[in-house]
Protein backbone atom coordinates (compact mmCIF):
# COMPACT_ATOMS: atom_id res chain seq x y z
CA UNK A 1 0.00 0.00 0.00
CA UNK A 2 1.43 3.39 -1.01
CA UNK A 3 -1.74 5.37 -0.38
CA UNK A 4 -4.67 4.88 2.00
CA UNK A 5 -8.08 5.16 0.38
CA UNK A 6 -10.71 6.42 2.84
CA UNK A 7 -14.46 6.07 2.74
CA UNK A 8 -16.51 8.32 5.02
CA UNK A 9 -19.89 7.28 6.42
CA UNK A 10 -21.92 10.33 7.39
CA UNK A 11 -21.35 13.69 5.70
CA UNK A 12 -22.66 15.94 8.45
CA UNK A 13 -20.62 18.59 10.26
CA UNK A 14 -17.67 16.38 11.18
CA UNK A 15 -17.82 14.14 8.13
CA UNK A 16 -17.68 17.20 5.90
CA UNK A 17 -14.67 18.55 7.78
CA UNK A 18 -12.85 15.21 7.54
CA UNK A 19 -13.63 14.99 3.82
CA UNK A 20 -12.04 18.37 3.19
CA UNK A 21 -8.98 17.45 5.25
CA UNK A 22 -8.50 14.19 3.35
CA UNK A 23 -8.76 15.97 0.02
CA UNK A 24 -6.32 18.78 0.88
CA UNK A 25 -4.07 18.09 3.85
CA UNK A 26 -3.40 14.44 4.74
CA UNK A 27 -0.21 13.06 3.20
CA UNK A 28 -0.55 9.54 1.83
CA UNK A 29 -4.35 9.59 2.03
CA UNK A 30 -7.06 9.77 -0.62
CA UNK A 31 -10.79 10.33 -0.21
CA UNK A 32 -12.27 7.54 -2.31
CA UNK A 33 -15.91 7.35 -1.23
CA UNK A 34 -18.64 8.93 0.92
CA UNK A 35 -21.90 7.48 2.14
CA UNK A 36 -25.00 9.16 3.54
CA UNK A 37 -28.70 8.34 3.63
CA UNK A 38 -29.56 12.00 3.12
CA UNK A 39 -29.77 12.84 -0.62
CA UNK A 40 -29.00 16.49 0.13
CA UNK A 41 -25.65 15.56 1.65
CA UNK A 42 -24.79 13.41 -1.35
CA UNK A 43 -25.72 16.35 -3.58
CA UNK A 44 -23.31 18.52 -1.60
CA UNK A 45 -20.60 15.88 -1.97
CA UNK A 46 -21.12 15.69 -5.72
CA UNK A 47 -20.82 19.46 -6.05
CA UNK A 48 -17.88 20.05 -3.70
CA UNK A 49 -15.71 16.93 -3.70
CA UNK A 50 -13.47 15.63 -6.51
CA UNK A 51 -15.16 13.71 -9.31
CA UNK A 52 -13.14 10.63 -8.35
CA UNK A 53 -15.02 10.29 -5.04
CA UNK A 54 -17.68 7.59 -5.29
CA UNK A 55 -21.08 8.34 -3.72
CA UNK A 56 -23.21 5.78 -1.87
CA UNK A 57 -26.66 6.06 -0.33
CA UNK A 58 -26.37 2.97 1.86
CA UNK A 59 -23.60 1.19 3.72
CA UNK A 60 -24.32 -2.18 2.17
CA UNK A 61 -23.29 -0.88 -1.24
CA UNK A 62 -20.34 0.98 0.23
CA UNK A 63 -18.93 -2.07 2.00
CA UNK A 64 -19.48 -4.26 -1.05
CA UNK A 65 -17.71 -1.81 -3.36
CA UNK A 66 -14.15 -2.40 -2.10
CA UNK A 67 -13.58 1.23 -3.08
CA UNK A 68 -11.50 1.99 0.03
CA UNK A 69 -8.98 0.55 2.47
CA UNK A 70 -10.30 2.30 5.58
CA UNK A 71 -13.66 3.54 6.79
CA UNK A 72 -14.15 6.75 8.80
CA UNK A 73 -17.45 6.67 10.71
CA UNK A 74 -18.97 10.09 11.47
CA UNK A 75 -22.60 9.23 12.17
CA UNK A 76 -24.84 9.67 15.24
CA UNK A 77 -23.49 7.95 18.35
CA UNK A 78 -25.60 4.79 18.38
CA UNK A 79 -24.37 3.76 14.93
CA UNK A 80 -20.63 3.84 15.69
CA UNK A 81 -20.24 0.28 17.06
CA UNK A 82 -22.72 -1.28 14.62
CA UNK A 83 -21.08 0.21 11.54
CA UNK A 84 -17.58 -0.46 12.84
CA UNK A 85 -18.36 -4.16 13.31
CA UNK A 86 -19.78 -4.35 9.77
CA UNK A 87 -16.70 -2.59 8.41
CA UNK A 88 -14.32 -4.95 10.20
CA UNK A 89 -16.26 -7.97 8.96
CA UNK A 90 -16.04 -6.54 5.43
CA UNK A 91 -12.25 -6.33 5.69
CA UNK A 92 -11.68 -2.63 6.33
CA UNK A 93 -9.57 -0.64 8.76
CA UNK A 94 -11.75 1.63 10.91
CA UNK A 95 -11.50 5.12 12.38
CA UNK A 96 -14.53 6.28 14.39
CA UNK A 97 -15.64 9.68 15.63
CA UNK A 98 -16.10 10.16 19.36
CA UNK A 99 -17.76 8.86 21.44
CA UNK A 100 -17.06 5.17 20.86
CA UNK A 101 -20.76 4.53 21.29
CA UNK A 102 -23.57 5.09 23.77
CA UNK A 103 -23.23 2.02 25.98
CA UNK A 104 -20.14 -0.04 26.74
CA UNK A 105 -21.78 -3.36 25.99
CA UNK A 106 -21.90 -2.50 22.28
CA UNK A 107 -18.44 -0.94 22.38
CA UNK A 108 -16.97 -4.07 23.93
CA UNK A 109 -18.41 -6.09 21.05
CA UNK A 110 -16.87 -3.59 18.63
CA UNK A 111 -13.48 -3.98 20.32
CA UNK A 112 -13.75 -7.76 20.05
CA UNK A 113 -14.58 -7.48 16.34
CA UNK A 114 -11.55 -5.23 15.86
CA UNK A 115 -9.24 -7.70 17.57
CA UNK A 116 -10.63 -10.58 15.52
CA UNK A 117 -10.22 -8.69 12.25
CA UNK A 118 -6.55 -7.86 12.71
CA UNK A 119 -7.24 -4.42 11.17
CA UNK A 120 -6.15 -1.02 12.48
CA UNK A 121 -8.72 0.66 14.74
CA UNK A 122 -8.62 4.31 15.81
CA UNK A 123 -10.86 6.89 17.45
CA UNK A 124 -10.97 10.63 16.82
CA UNK A 125 -9.64 11.71 20.21
CA UNK A 126 -8.06 14.76 18.62
CA UNK A 127 -7.29 16.47 21.94
CA UNK A 128 -4.64 13.85 22.59
CA UNK A 129 -2.63 15.78 20.00
CA UNK A 130 -2.59 18.83 22.29
CA UNK A 131 0.98 19.53 23.52
CA UNK A 132 -0.57 20.73 26.80
CA UNK A 133 -2.13 17.39 27.67
CA UNK A 134 0.76 15.41 26.22
CA UNK A 135 3.11 17.28 28.57
CA UNK A 136 0.76 16.70 31.51
CA UNK A 137 0.66 12.99 30.78
CA UNK A 138 4.46 12.91 30.57
CA UNK A 139 4.85 14.67 33.93
CA UNK A 140 2.41 12.30 35.64
CA UNK A 141 3.49 8.99 34.11
CA UNK A 142 7.19 9.77 34.53
CA UNK A 143 6.63 10.17 38.27
CA UNK A 144 7.43 13.89 38.36
CA UNK A 145 4.24 14.58 40.34
CA UNK A 146 4.65 11.52 42.54
CA UNK A 147 1.73 9.35 43.60
CA UNK A 148 -1.59 10.90 42.56
CA UNK A 149 -3.77 11.95 45.50
CA UNK A 150 -6.57 13.96 43.91
CA UNK A 151 -7.92 14.96 40.50
CA UNK A 152 -10.39 17.77 39.96
CA UNK A 153 -11.78 18.86 36.58
CA UNK A 154 -14.25 21.72 36.32
CA UNK A 155 -15.36 21.89 32.69
CA UNK A 156 -18.34 24.25 32.48
CA UNK A 157 -17.53 26.28 29.36
CA UNK A 158 -19.90 24.24 27.19
CA UNK A 159 -22.66 26.83 27.10
CA UNK A 160 -25.57 25.78 24.87
CA UNK A 161 -28.82 27.74 24.40
CA UNK A 162 -32.28 26.25 24.01
CA UNK A 163 -32.19 27.16 20.31
CA UNK A 164 -29.15 24.90 19.89
CA UNK A 165 -31.08 21.93 21.23
CA UNK A 166 -34.15 22.78 19.15
CA UNK A 167 -32.04 22.93 15.95
CA UNK A 168 -32.08 19.12 15.69
CA UNK A 169 -34.94 17.07 17.08
CA UNK A 170 -32.62 14.16 17.86
CA UNK A 171 -30.36 16.38 19.99
CA UNK A 172 -30.36 15.83 23.75
CA UNK A 173 -32.69 12.82 23.56
CA UNK A 174 -32.06 9.34 24.90
CA UNK A 175 -33.18 7.72 21.65
CA UNK A 176 -31.46 10.10 19.26
CA UNK A 177 -28.20 10.97 20.97
CA UNK A 178 -28.01 8.71 24.01
CA UNK A 179 -27.16 11.43 26.52
CA UNK A 180 -26.39 15.09 27.06
CA UNK A 181 -23.31 16.98 28.15
CA UNK A 182 -21.43 13.83 29.16
CA UNK A 183 -21.91 12.09 25.83
CA UNK A 184 -21.92 15.06 23.46
CA UNK A 185 -19.57 17.68 24.88
CA UNK A 186 -17.37 15.82 27.40
CA UNK A 187 -16.01 12.67 25.70
CA UNK A 188 -12.64 14.36 25.16
CA UNK A 189 -12.32 15.43 28.79
CA UNK A 190 -13.43 12.05 30.10
CA UNK A 191 -10.80 10.43 27.90
CA UNK A 192 -8.07 12.88 28.90
CA UNK A 193 -8.98 12.51 32.57
CA UNK A 194 -7.97 8.84 32.58
CA UNK A 195 -5.35 9.06 29.80
CA UNK A 196 -3.22 11.74 31.46
CA UNK A 197 -3.06 9.96 34.83
CA UNK A 198 -2.90 6.40 33.51
CA UNK A 199 -5.65 4.92 35.67
CA UNK A 200 -9.38 4.46 35.99
CA UNK A 201 -11.44 4.83 39.19
CA UNK A 202 -12.72 1.84 41.10
CA UNK A 203 -16.08 3.36 41.96
CA UNK A 204 -18.25 6.37 41.09
CA UNK A 205 -20.98 8.40 42.80
CA UNK A 206 -22.60 10.94 40.51
CA UNK A 207 -25.42 13.43 40.55
CA UNK A 208 -26.79 14.10 37.08
CA UNK A 209 -29.48 16.75 36.72
CA UNK A 210 -31.74 16.13 33.73
CA UNK A 211 -33.17 19.18 32.00
CA UNK A 212 -32.06 21.45 34.83
CA UNK A 213 -31.39 24.55 32.74
CA UNK A 214 -32.93 23.64 29.37
CA UNK A 215 -36.07 21.94 28.09
CA UNK A 216 -34.32 18.64 27.33
CA UNK A 217 -34.68 15.11 28.66
CA UNK A 218 -31.00 14.34 29.19
CA UNK A 219 -28.42 15.73 31.62
CA UNK A 220 -27.19 19.30 31.38
CA UNK A 221 -25.50 19.51 34.80
CA UNK A 222 -23.29 16.86 36.48
CA UNK A 223 -21.18 16.56 39.61
CA UNK A 224 -19.35 13.24 40.00
CA UNK A 225 -17.05 11.94 42.73
CA UNK A 226 -14.69 9.02 42.08
CA UNK A 227 -12.28 6.90 44.09
CA UNK A 228 -9.12 5.17 42.83
CA UNK A 229 -7.46 1.95 43.91
CA UNK A 230 -4.49 3.79 45.45
CA UNK A 231 -6.78 5.85 47.71
CA UNK A 232 -6.85 8.95 45.51
CA UNK A 233 -10.14 10.75 44.90
CA UNK A 234 -11.46 12.79 42.01
CA UNK A 235 -14.18 15.26 41.11
CA UNK A 236 -15.70 16.01 37.70
CA UNK A 237 -18.07 18.98 37.33
CA UNK A 238 -19.70 19.88 34.02
CA UNK A 239 -22.70 21.72 32.58
CA UNK A 240 -24.02 23.43 29.44
CA UNK A 241 -26.06 25.96 31.41
CA UNK A 242 -23.48 28.30 32.93
CA UNK A 243 -21.95 31.50 31.58
CA UNK A 244 -19.16 32.35 31.86
CA UNK A 245 -17.73 28.87 32.13
CA UNK A 246 -14.50 27.40 33.49
CA UNK A 247 -12.05 24.82 32.20
CA UNK A 248 -9.61 23.93 34.99
CA UNK A 249 -7.94 20.56 35.50
CA UNK A 250 -6.05 20.21 38.79
CA UNK A 251 -4.00 17.23 39.95
CA UNK A 252 -2.38 16.83 43.35
CA UNK A 253 0.39 14.35 44.11
CA UNK A 254 3.07 13.71 46.71
CA UNK A 255 5.38 16.18 44.94
CA UNK A 256 2.97 19.09 44.57
CA UNK A 257 0.15 20.24 42.32
CA UNK A 258 -0.32 20.72 38.58
CA UNK A 259 -2.97 23.06 37.18
CA UNK A 260 -4.04 23.19 33.53
CA UNK A 261 -6.03 26.32 32.76
CA UNK A 262 -6.19 29.04 30.10
CA UNK A 263 -3.79 27.14 27.86
CA UNK A 264 -1.08 27.07 30.53
CA UNK A 265 0.46 24.29 32.60
CA UNK A 266 1.61 25.35 36.08
CA UNK A 267 3.48 22.98 38.39
CA UNK A 268 3.47 23.97 42.06
CA UNK A 269 6.46 21.77 42.86
CA UNK A 270 7.44 20.84 46.41
CA UNK A 271 11.16 20.93 47.10
CA UNK A 272 10.68 17.94 49.42
CA UNK A 273 7.86 15.43 48.80
CA UNK A 274 5.04 15.86 51.29
CA UNK A 275 5.37 12.39 52.90
CA UNK A 276 9.09 12.97 53.48
CA UNK A 277 8.50 16.45 54.90
CA UNK A 278 5.75 15.17 57.19
CA UNK A 279 7.96 12.37 58.51
CA UNK A 280 10.87 14.69 59.32
CA UNK A 281 9.34 18.05 60.26
CA UNK A 282 9.02 18.83 63.99
CA UNK A 283 8.17 22.51 63.97
CA UNK A 284 4.40 22.29 64.36
CA UNK A 285 2.99 24.82 61.89
CA UNK A 286 4.81 24.78 58.58
CA UNK A 287 4.74 23.23 55.13
CA UNK A 288 7.17 22.13 52.42
CA UNK A 289 8.89 24.79 50.37
CA UNK A 290 7.02 25.20 47.09
CA UNK A 291 8.20 26.54 43.72
CA UNK A 292 5.78 27.87 41.12
CA UNK A 293 7.03 26.45 37.79
CA UNK A 294 5.48 27.58 34.52
CA UNK A 295 6.03 24.52 32.33
CA UNK A 296 6.90 25.53 28.75
CA UNK A 297 4.51 24.08 26.19
CA UNK A 298 4.87 24.87 22.50
CA UNK A 299 2.70 23.96 19.57
CA UNK A 300 -0.56 25.68 20.48
CA UNK A 301 -3.60 23.43 20.24
CA UNK A 302 -1.69 20.74 18.36
CA UNK A 303 -2.65 19.11 15.11
CA UNK A 304 -6.15 18.14 16.32
CA UNK A 305 -8.37 16.24 13.81
CA UNK A 306 -5.80 16.45 11.03
CA UNK A 307 -3.22 15.00 13.39
CA UNK A 308 -5.34 11.95 14.16
CA UNK A 309 -6.06 11.44 10.45
CA UNK A 310 -2.37 11.73 9.59
CA UNK A 311 -1.37 9.41 12.44
CA UNK A 312 -3.91 6.80 11.36
CA UNK A 313 -2.70 7.05 7.76
CA UNK A 314 0.91 6.72 8.88
CA UNK A 315 0.01 3.68 10.96
CA UNK A 316 -1.25 1.93 7.83
CA UNK A 317 1.57 3.04 5.58
CA UNK A 318 4.56 3.05 7.91
CA UNK A 319 3.59 1.15 11.07
CA UNK A 320 3.44 4.27 13.24
CA UNK A 321 1.87 3.70 16.67
CA UNK A 322 -1.66 5.02 17.07
CA UNK A 323 -2.03 7.98 19.39
CA UNK A 324 -5.69 7.13 19.97
CA UNK A 325 -6.35 3.38 19.58
CA UNK A 326 -10.05 2.70 19.07
CA UNK A 327 -10.07 0.09 21.83
CA UNK A 328 -9.39 2.86 24.36
CA UNK A 329 -12.69 4.59 23.57
CA UNK A 330 -14.40 2.33 26.09
CA UNK A 331 -12.61 3.99 29.03
CA UNK A 332 -14.18 7.44 28.80
CA UNK A 333 -17.55 5.90 27.91
CA UNK A 334 -17.33 3.69 31.01
CA UNK A 335 -17.02 6.84 33.11
CA UNK A 336 -20.11 8.48 31.61
CA UNK A 337 -22.11 5.23 31.76
CA UNK A 338 -21.17 4.87 35.43
CA UNK A 339 -22.25 8.46 36.14
CA UNK A 340 -25.65 7.87 34.54
CA UNK A 341 -26.15 4.58 36.35
CA UNK A 342 -25.18 6.10 39.68
CA UNK A 343 -27.76 8.86 39.23
CA UNK A 344 -30.48 6.51 38.05
CA UNK A 345 -29.96 4.09 40.95
CA UNK A 346 -29.06 6.83 43.47
CA UNK A 347 -26.11 4.73 44.62
CA UNK A 348 -22.41 4.03 44.16
CA UNK A 349 -21.38 2.23 40.99
CA UNK A 350 -18.39 -0.09 41.13
CA UNK A 351 -16.08 -0.61 38.18
CA UNK A 352 -15.92 -2.81 36.14
CA UNK A 353 -19.39 -1.57 35.20
CA UNK A 354 -22.50 -3.74 35.30
CA UNK A 355 -23.08 -3.36 31.56
CA UNK A 356 -26.33 -5.35 31.47
CA UNK A 357 -27.90 -3.19 34.17
CA UNK A 358 -26.86 -0.01 32.41
CA UNK A 359 -28.29 -1.24 29.11
CA UNK A 360 -31.56 -2.15 30.84
CA UNK A 361 -31.89 1.31 32.39
CA UNK A 362 -31.01 3.01 29.11
CA UNK A 363 -33.73 1.10 27.27
CA UNK A 364 -36.25 2.37 29.80
CA UNK A 365 -35.24 5.93 28.96
CA UNK A 366 -35.38 5.29 25.21
CA UNK A 367 -38.97 4.01 25.42
CA UNK A 368 -40.22 7.43 26.53
CA UNK A 369 -37.76 9.52 24.53
CA UNK A 370 -39.25 12.54 22.77
CA UNK A 371 -38.37 14.18 19.46
CA UNK A 372 -38.61 17.98 19.76
CA UNK A 373 -39.60 20.47 17.11
CA UNK A 374 -38.21 24.00 16.83
CA UNK A 375 -40.64 25.23 19.51
CA UNK A 376 -39.53 22.60 22.02
CA UNK A 377 -42.67 20.44 21.71
CA UNK A 378 -42.32 16.88 20.57
CA UNK A 379 -43.43 13.33 19.91
CA UNK A 380 -42.20 9.97 21.15
CA UNK A 381 -39.24 8.72 19.12
CA UNK A 382 -39.33 5.28 17.55
CA UNK A 383 -35.76 5.19 16.21
CA UNK A 384 -32.24 5.25 17.63
CA UNK A 385 -30.29 7.31 15.13
CA UNK A 386 -29.71 6.91 11.41
CA UNK A 387 -26.76 6.46 9.12
CA UNK A 388 -26.91 10.12 8.09
CA UNK A 389 -24.08 12.38 9.20
CA UNK A 390 -24.19 13.89 12.69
Amino acid sequence: MNKVRFGIIGIGNMGTSHARDLVKDIQGAELAAVCDHNPERLKWAKEHLPDTVQLFGDTESLFASQAMDAVLIATPHYDHPTLAVEAFESGYHVLIEKPAGVYTKAVREMNEAAAKSGKQFGIMYNQRTSPLYAKLRDLVLSGELGTIRRTNWIITNWYRSQSYYNSGGWRATWAGEGGGVLLNQDPHQLDLWQWTIGMMPTRVRAFCHFGKYRNIEVEDDVTAYVEYENGATGLFVTTTGEAPGTNRFELTGDNGKIVVEDGKLTFWRLRVPEPEFNAEYTGGFGQPECWKCEIPVSGGLGTQHKGILQNFTNALLHGESLLAPGEEGIHGLTLSNAMYLSSWTEDWVDLPLNEDLFYEKLQEKIKTSVLRNENGAGNVLDVKGTYSGS
